[in-house]
């Protein structure tokens, strides 16, 4: 059989393109209304994604022999590591904008398909693109380390406080907003709301006060704007994650299904933390702690290409440093509940 230009055959590149559209598919239609992923429910979730990853590595096992479902598991492997950080900062992001649990898997499904789309591009576009890895590593190690600051500081602030989150200081506000008009306030599951149905809303009671901009027919939602913070984020992520993929395996097929069969289980991998963080209460201290951690790695990475200081942190070690930390903070949740469970 002739090979394809990216050095497999036709068949293999239809059978990845298949499992990862066919599954996708069943996970969007089984999860299509606005209700809370339960524990049970990710973590079945999370198996089916591991068991749709280990099909595919051993059709190449069949195929194309060990040596090429060997290079699939090390990449895919590396990949769900790397990307134990994006769950963390997607917590964040949430936190931030108080998405309620129903809308969560909503936002994370188009920030998947942002993932497979852009992951294809920077696989595609390669070594070059990643002449300005360091530099923007840099840039996302303060975003992040800003990210745990405001949470640190929210979680430092009274108890009960129930203030609402001033969308106009957020970066992503400014830049949606130069785009489409902003309405502050959650409209059902709606990205875009329309003009005439705001006008119904500055009716009521609660919304008194509140003004439209002059021009526009469509005004985006906080809902958009958590998208986009998303989307940016793992664009981001993506100048961590592709490169140590790319060392893994040259072959950009191997690249780009190792990491998109990682990407689409992150999301189920999401909420089994999420479930698990209502079930503990110091949980949130853990990610804060994590989230900082993060930064310094970026940054620690980041610096070594450029001043060749020789300090790295491997993703091995991210994996002990994550598991030692959410350890710390599940043994803490059980020891010392806190107030509300005495």
């Amino acid at each position: 059989m002739d090979n394809a230009a990216i050095g497999f055959p036709p068949t293999t590149i239809a059978v990845f393109v298949s499992l990862a559209i066919i599954a996708l598919a069943i996970d969007l239609l089984t999860h299509n209304k606005d209700k809370p992923v339960t524990l049970a429910n990710a973590s079945m979730w999370s198996i089916f994604w591991v068991i749709i990853s280990m099909a595919f590595a051993l059709f190449l096992h069949e195929t194309h022999g060990a040596e090429t479902a060997s290079l699939f598991l090390t990449g895919y492997a590396l990949e769900k590591v790397l990307s134990v950080d994006n769950l963390f900062v997607f917590m964040a992001i949430f936190a931030w904008f108080k998405i309620p649990d129903g809308l969560r898997h909503r936002v994370l499904y188009w920030g998947i398909i942002g993932a497979i789309v852009f992951r294809g591009i920077f696989v595609a576009i390669g070594t070059g693109l990643l002449a300005f890895g360091p530099w923007v590593e840099i840039v996302f190690a303060a975003l992040v380390a800003g990210t745990a600051v405001m949470m640190l500081r929210a979680m430092l602030r009274a108890e009960g406080d129930d203030e609402d989150v001033d969308y106009s200081n957020h970066f992503a506000y400014r830049f949606a907003s130069k785009l489409f008009p902003v309405w502050p306030k959650l409209y059902g599951h709606n990205f875009f709301v329309k003009r005439s149905e705001l006008e119904q809303e500055l009716k009521k009671p609660e919304n008194s006060g509140m003004t439209l901009a002059q021009k526009g027919v469509w005004f985006s939602t906080p809902l958009f704007l958590c998208v986009v913070v998303v989307e940016i984020s793992d664009i981001l992520f993506a100048f961590d994650s592709v490169p140590a993929v790319i060392a893994v395996s040259k072959e950009p097929l191997i690249i780009y299904s190792a990491m998109i069969f990682a990407i689409l289980g992150l999301r189920t991998m999401y909420f089994v933390l999420e479930a698990l963080k209502h079930l503990l209460v110091h949980l949130e201290k853990a990610v804060i702690v994590l989230l900082f951690y993060i930064a310094g790695k970026l940054a620690l990475n980041a610096t070594n290409h450029l001043f060749h200081h020789g300090y790295t942190i491997d993703p091995h070690t991210s994996l002990a440093v994550v598991l030692v930390v959410l350890a710390i903070g599940i043994v803490a949740s059980v020891l010392f509940p806190g107030a509300d469970k005495k």
